[in-house]
């Protein structure tokens, strides 16, 4: 398992069309995927899962991957929100 703490930086959060961005990519892949913002853990491949995390601009969130090719995967995650998904503030 290999895991990332990064901060959300785009201005409206993981709202719902961040989180299917999110999802999109994570669908593609065969292994697991975990989001944690605080004591809240959530399935990376769920939107509704993503969606209750609530984690707005500022805000850390863990990205927990496991399986094959899990480095790689993780690093396209990090690049996802580090890229504040594709919004432009």
């Amino acid at each position: 398992m290999v895991s990332a703490e990064v901060t959300i930086r785009n201005r409206l959060g993981m709202h719902a069309r961040a989180a299917a961005i999110f999802v999109r990519q994570t669908t593609n892949y065969d292994g697991e995927v975990w989001l944690t913002k605080g004591k809240n853990r959530v399935n990376g491949k769920s939107i509704m899962g993503i969606l209750t995390l609530a984690a707005a601009r500022g805000e850390m969130v863990l990205i927990e991957v496991e399986g094959p090719g899990e480095e790689e995967t993780l690093r396209t995650l990090v690049d996802i929100v580090d890229g504040r998904f594709g919004e432009v503030d």
